[in-house]
């Protein structure tokens, strides 16, 4: 073949082979040129309330981000920062200006509605639950609402309850489409297995329900994510991370997919609270940038 047939990389590494060489150094090229065909990162850092900042007021909260370059949020519901469903209408206009002022992304709501239990009148509840958040996340701005499967009760066949969230996220998709948000399932609980996940998906069919990726460790499967990523990536509409420093989980693989498959959303740090919650969002950051490039 010509050199004017072969693309630039091609063409450099046959002159590295060209020239003899040593494997050791063909093969960093290798490394260095597959990591140049990565798309570059879309996604967004952002963080979860559940635990690190759980007792902060929204003003703090906020100024947390900009301290530390965290650019959203996903605000756990019962926590201090009050962003609940009760909140009057002027409150949920406060909410929503503090939020454009800052411009930190108020990203998500997250809730504890859940959808899998046997009780007709405690899914209904539940369903109407998710319904009130879907109103607060248009008035204040948010993006989504994260809901939860959580488990699967031992007394009813797994297929009838897969079905059964299904059906009921489905109602709630439409009560997201009317609010203008969407809502994310949690890969969470008992339905951690992502197949289960995949099957809820494939029978709600909304467009506006999406998947919560949550860094399980069901998620591996022989040292890589790959397979199950693959499996969700089709409806992943938001993500949680967890300890960045876990060599258990791939992150750097998770990342890699997420690039490779342009994901451009946010990933959202879900750790423990610390002492010094702007240094450690500041050292996670570092770590984030340092993986995901």
């Amino acid at each position: 073949m010509s050199r004017q047939g072969l693309s630039r990389r091609d063409f450099l590494r046959s002159s590295l082979t060209a020239l003899g060489a040593g494997a050791g150094l063909t093969q960093a090229f290798d490394a260095w040129a597959g990591a140049e065909a990565i798309p570059p990162r879309k996604f967004r850092l952002g963080m979860v309330t559940y635990m690190m900042g759980a007792k902060l007021e929204l003003p703090a909260l906020i100024q947390l981000c900009k301290d530390a370059g965290i650019e959203g949020l996903e605000l756990r519901t019962t926590h201090a920062h009050g962003v609940e469903p009760s909140l009057p209408p002027d409150k949920r206009k406060d909410v929503k200006k503090m939020f454009e002022d800052s411009g930190i992304v108020l990203w998500g709501l997250g809730t504890t509605c859940e959808f899998h239990s046997p009780n007709p009148e405690e899914l209904r509840r539940q369903i109407a639950t998710c319904g009130e958040f879907c109103k607060l996340a248009k008035d204040v701005g948010a993006r989504g609402v994260k809901v939860r499967p959580n488990a699967l009760p031992k007394e009813v066949p797994v297929e009838k309850t897969l079905e059964q969230i299904a059906r009921a996220l489905a109602e709630c998709g439409k009560m997201a489409e009317d609010n203008g948000c969407e809502i994310w399932l949690e890969v969470h609980g008992g339905v951690s297995h992502p197949p289960h996940i995949r099957t809820i998906m494939d029978l709600c069919k909304h467009p506006k329900v999406g998947v919560n990726w949550n860094s399980n460790a069901t998620d591996v499967k022989d040292g890589s994510v790959k397979e199950y990523f693959m499996l969700l990536r089709p409806n992943l509409m938001s993500c949680h991370i967890t300890d960045l420093w876990n060599e258990k989980y791939p992150y750097r693989e998770l990342f890699t997919l997420m690039r490779q498959t342009g994901y451009d959303r946010f990933t959202l740090a879900e750790i423990q609270a610390k002492p010094d919650p702007t240094a450690a969002m500041k050292e996670y950051r570092q770590k984030w940038l340092e993986l995901s490039s």
